[in-house]
């Protein structure tokens, strides 16, 4: 299971309304990449593949692929403003470490 904090839910709700495309939800995928290990890839949309696992929080649907469902099981996603830079960001506890880039380690 995937959680959302309030702060992701509105900002992903704020995405999905002001795109210039379509879109029905978040495709969220685990890539091999990163200083360490993998990456975690986001995108809008249209509707789940054939693969996808849908899990609907407050409203807003996840489209996760069979092969990413694994990593992200127990994954906190929150949306996080900073001086530093502002964005989503995952507390995985299927990661063993992260390294400074803020990339999940295998």
């Amino acid at each position: 299971m995937i959680n959302l904090t309030d702060n992701a839910i509105n900002a992903l709700r704020a995405a999905i309304s002001t795109t210039g495309q379509p879109a029905s939800g978040l495709r969220i995928m685990v890539d091999d990449g990163g200083c360490e290990g993998f990456t975690y890839k986001m995108d809008l949309a249209h509707g789940p593949s054939s693969d996808d696992a849908v899990v609907e929080l407050d409203g807003i649907k996840l489209f996760v692929d069979s092969a990413t469902q694994e990593h992200l099981n127990g994954t906190t996603i929150d949306f996080v403003l900073s001086p530093e830079g502002s964005g989503f960001r995952f507390d995985n506890p299927n990661a063993k470490s992260s390294c400074s880039c803020d990339k999940p380690c295998r």
